[in-house]
């Protein structure tokens, strides 16, 4: 999976799918410290627009999620 793209999914507290703002959807990487490092931008804006959760994938192969909220 070396040529795959790496792209988060924003869901809800309960895994749904959310839709944000073309300009945090659409966002694409080569690598996945880059991907990372995007949601760390932009933490704030995804809570903003109803975000709960983020689960990050190489391709159609999920990698793993995690919780925009303190635990």
């Amino acid at each position: 999976m070396a040529d795959a793209e790496w792209y988060w999914m924003m869901e809800d507290a309960s895994g749904a799918p959310v839709h944000v703002p073309e300009e945090l959807a659409s966002e694409r990487w080569a690598d996945k410290a880059e991907a990372e490092a995007w949601v760390g931008e932009v933490f704030a804006d995804l809570l903003a627009a109803g975000v709960d959760r983020v689960s990050l994938y190489e391709g159609d192969a999920k990698a793993y999620s995690m919780s925009l909220h303190a635990e």
